[in-house]
């Protein structure tokens, strides 16, 4: 891995773009920036009062969805925010079931039994699949809520407890808080966890920490070399990035990723046909993405 030397000042370094080479997967921040709750290392600091970006309504999915068909999109996935919040997104869901498999990012603490009821409705008279991602950072009262508020944990499980009970096999989300020499204790934490919580069969997804937003500040911001150059892609796989196959689409335009929607030029237009054009990797955010990859997506591993 190429290491860039301190002294070297931005504007000498190459970063390469990312073409589009499809979009397979459109995301919609359909919940905005708005959260009821403020997790300590949120990478976009969504909370009950962030509305950098809002709500997005139905008639503005809709208008995405009828383009997707043009550019070949083959599945959707709807984040926020809390999505939850968003009086809409039932409805939102039931006519993307329409156009093809759809995925909810959620924190599950507002998933009722009504809720869940319908949800599973929706996936039984659709023809595509109905995923459920359920973000939980602790396997316990204690490490979760430190990051995640006061409350959280218990919240959380019942909505878990309630999509296992409807159908639904839940990716239970976990962001890396944690040291590598207890990655061991940690996932079989969690798996006790839920399957004390009847879950038979876990499913978990884990992320690394994304080092914008609130992590500066419950952990650390990037370091100088932490960024991704031309010479670093070179026989890499850049179908492990998430900005070469998707799009994400907001109350405010389409960005390049749900990751930078913060970023200014990371805006690429109003259409998706606008923002099929490829992106510069300038953004340090983009290191993540390029030491994991696919970070986005279900993929559980």
């Amino acid at each position: 891995m190429e290491i860039i030397p301190a002294e070297i000042p931005e504007k000498e370094i190459a970063h390469p773009d990312i073409h589009l080479d499809g979009l397979d997967n459109l995301w919609f921040q359909v919940g905005g920036t708005l959260c009821n709750i403020a997790c300590g290392h949120c990478f976009i600091s969504c909370s009950p009062a962030n509305r950098s970006f809002g709500f997005m309504a139905l008639e503005q999915v809709e208008r995405y969805l009828k383009e997707s068909l043009e550019i070949g999109v083959k599945e959707y996935y709807f984040t926020g925010g809390e999505p939850f919040m968003n009086r809409q997104i039932l409805d939102i869901l039931q006519l993307t079931l329409g156009y093809g498999p759809a995925t909810v990012l959620t924190n599950g603490m507002l998933i009722k039994e009504k809720t869940a009821r319908r949800l599973q409705e929706l996936e039984a008279g659709s023809i595509y699949s109905l995923e459920i991602r359920v973000s939980l950072d602790g396997y316990s009262e204690e490490m979760n809520d430190a990051i995640r508020g006061k409350g959280v944990f218990q919240k959380t499980l019942r909505g878990v407890r309630l999509l296992y009970e409807y159908g639904f096999l839940p990716i239970i989300t976990v962001a890396k808080t944690w040291e590598d020499h207890e990655d061991e204790t940690v996932l079989n934490g969690f798996i006790n966890t839920l399957k004390v919580n009847g879950c038979a069969r876990p499913r978990l997804k884990i992320l690394p920490s994304l080092k914008i937003g609130r992590e500066i500040a419950r952990d650390r911001g990037y370091d100088r070399y932490e960024m991704v150059t031309e010479a670093m892609l070179e026989g890499y796989d850049c179908s492990q990035l998430i900005c070469s196959n998707s799009r994400i689409a907001t109350d405010r335009g389409v960005f390049v990723c749900p990751i930078l929607i913060e970023s200014e030029d990371a805006y690429l237009g109003e259409t998706l046909k606008e923002a099929t054009k490829s992106y510069r990797l300038k953004q340090q955010a983009c290191y993540t993405c390029y030491l994991y990859g696919a970070i986005c997506s279900n993929f559980t591993g």
